[in-house]
């Protein structure tokens, strides 16, 4: 009878393998035996699906050794399979901040390395900061490279306070033309500055030259009546009464209609006043 080489009998210690994951694993049953891999000539590991709770994909990984007829379990650990639920990468702590993460009393200290810095006298090529490195040993260390300056002008430019902003896109003009715009030194003076006016939605920050809201210092609003008033106005506080003479060019027809109207006129006055005067005389 022939017996096993060391792999044939590394690879059919199946049910060891699964006893040693199950002390492992306690209450909960272990799976399925989902493959093998050879370590070397006498170290082999089974996996088996864990069924445990918050692992899933994960499999028991058993590694047994030994030769044909002395096969003892090496290691059982629990491992990550292909389609395994895991943690991100791990990336420092460092390189996790974003804006707006610092709070009162923390603190966020540069690399040595930071490629947004240079020392202070290392030629920069922004005029204003080699003007202050001339005073070596009496400023700054360390001042924005060139670098560090585009990254932050990409920065401001794309923000809240750029020129794409909904606000930029509303407003009457633009920053660079307004009396509260206040520019920053150096190179970056010729897009960015500061908003002075404490009415506006920058104030305190930087904005770039093309941005603008309603608070612009040339702006104008045109002063209308909040009544309505029309075009054409009719005045009849007033009512101006022209006098009449009859017209003696008129027809005959005409002028005896005319004739027969005063006398008839007349007629009626006489008999009112003759009637009054019978009224007044009854009464006294």
């Amino acid at each position: 009878m022939t017996s096993m080489s060391s792999h044939e009998a590394l690879a059919t210690a199946v049910d060891l393998a699964r006893a040693a994951a199950q002390v492992e694993a306690g209450d909960e049953p272990v799976g399925d035996h989902v493959g093998t891999q050879a370590e070397d000539d006498t170290a082999l590991t089974h996996f088996f699906e864990a069924n445990k709770p918050g692992y899933r994909g994960w499999r028991w990984a058993v590694t047994v050794s030994g030769v044909a007829d002395d096969v003892t379990v090496s290691e059982v650990v629990l491992l990550p399979g292909p389609n395994a639920l895991t943690a991100p990468a791990w990336v420092p702590w460092q390189e996790r901040v974003r804006a707006g993460d610092l709070g009162v009393g923390d603190l966020m200290p540069t690399a040595p390395d930071d490629p947004r810095l240079v020392p202070a006298y290392v030629l920069s090529d922004d005029p204003a900061v080699e003007e202050v490195a001339r005073d070596l040993g009496l400023g700054r260390e360390r001042v924005m490279s060139r670098e560090g300056r585009l990254d932050a002008a990409r920065r401001w430019q794309d923000g809240e306070f750029g020129p794409h902003s909904d606000m930029a896109r509303s407003a009457p003009a633009h920053c660079g033309t307004c009396g509260f715009y206040v520019p920053v030194a150096g190179s970056l003076r010729a897009a960015f500055g500061v908003c002075g006016n404490d009415l506006a939605p920058a104030d305190g920050r930087v904005v770039h030259a093309e941005y603008g809201c309603g608070a612009h210092s040339e702006v104008e609003v045109e002063q209308v009546s909040p009544v309505l008033v029309a075009d054409l106005i009719y005045d009849d506080a007033e009512l101006d009464v022209e006098h009449s003479t009859p017209r003696t060019d008129l027809p005959t027809a005409a002028a005896e209609m005319l004739g027969a109207s005063a006398e008839t006129a007349q007629t009626a006055e006489s008999v009112d006043t003759t009637e009054s005067v019978a009224i007044a005389e009854q009464d006294a």
